[in-house]
């Protein structure tokens, strides 16, 4: 990193899978995955973002790693700051002392204590003004929508630890539902129905890598198949299995019709004029979530209206919270 564009201007999107760092004037330069290495006898920090990630599931009895944000809210307020400030000091070394501003993206249906830890913990890691933001509002600013009209736009936000579902209007959220299903969830669900349908345990790393390469929401065409490791809960000796995309599909189905349910309560409490915004714009697709094959088709099926996956679902929060970042004073209604 260059010295030239020096700027002491951060946005954060913090996320319970990965934490994106936005610069001022720079962008995006940073996506590392929210974990953080700790000595359990020393209680240093060892590792932070990828670092840690590559320790994950294979550390020793004196080394944990901890994922400090749970469900989109921080849930291990010392391990959050140290993400944080270990992240920011990848971005630029002996550089917290002079962050002016800090603008932080939160799930929409969090608490007020929830908030103050988010906070807090911004506060120790070294910015003097933290503004935070609503996720689904950033993300609606992120794909480029005018959040500031009087029309209806519903976005959701799948993300690692929720669903964030609402409807934006005159830079505030008419109607809102925020969910704990994300891809963590989704994960889960794949560890879990191993364990039942094939005696088979493996990791939240290797689920992972099965639904982003082979699971799917809807039937593929041609289904795929995919190698999988993992113990065998029976002999106790690892083995391999090779694994169809409809079992994956299988084993997510339930988790996904949850946010299916979930959009179709919210368009069911949104009022009719911004329904037909709605209705006319069509549903936006954003967050790492919504990019499991054949999510979008399957949603539009359910609720009957035209569903979009917006260009780059990955980067939508962070690029808002970004785009805030660089013109605080326009956006200030949309600040708490």
């Amino acid at each position: 990193m260059g010295f030239l564009n020096f700027s002491s201007d951060v946005a954060i999107d913090l996320g319970t899978a990965n934490t994106l760092i936005y610069i001022k004037e720079q962008g995006i330069v940073l996506n590392e995955p929210s974990i953080v290495a700790v000595n359990r006898r020393t209680g240093k920090t060892m590792a932070i973002g990828y670092d840690a990630q590559r320790m994950h599931e294979r550390t020793h009895k004196q080394i944990e790693t901890i994922r400090p944000l749970k469900d989109g809210v921080i849930a291990d307020f010392e391990i959050a700051e140290q993400l944080i400030r270990g992240l920011i000091r990848k971005v630029r070394t002996g550089w917290l002392s002079s962050i002016q501003n800090m603008v932080v993206c939160v799930p929409s249906g969090i608490t007020e204590v929830e908030k103050r830890a988010v906070r807090d913990s911004a506060e120790h890691a070294g910015a003097r003004k933290v503004y935070l933001i609503d996720e689904p509002m950033a993300a609606a600013i992120g794909i480029g929508l005018d959040v500031n009209e009087p029309v209806g736009n519903m976005i959701v936000d799948i993300g690692g630890g929720t669903t964030e579902i609402a409807v934006i209007t005159l830079s505030g959220i008419a109607i809102n539902e925020s969910i704990r299903i994300g891809g963590n969830e989704l994960d889960n669900a794949i560890v879990q129905y191993f364990k039942r349908n094939h005696n088979l345990l493996i990791g939240q790393r290797t689920a992972e890598r099965m639904k982003c390469e082979v699971g799917s929401a809807q039937e593929l065409d041609p289904e795929l198949e995919i190698g999988v490791r993992g113990r065998d809960l029976v002999s106790g000796i690892p083995k391999v299995r090779n694994i169809s995309s409809e079992e994956i599909r299988e084993a997510l189905i339930d988790r996904i019709e949850i946010i299916a349910t979930a959009i179709l309560r919210c368009l069911e409490r949104t009022p009719p004029e911004l329904g037909a915004d709605v209705l006319e714009r069509g549903i936006m697709l954003t967050g790492g979530g919504a990019m499991l094959k054949g999510l979008d088709s399957l949603i539009r099926s359910r609720v009957e209206l035209p569903v979009h996956l917006s260009e780059n679902p990955l980067y939508a929060v962070a690029q808002g919270t970004g785009k805030v970042l660089e013109n605080l004073k326009d956006y200030q209604n949309v600040l708490s």
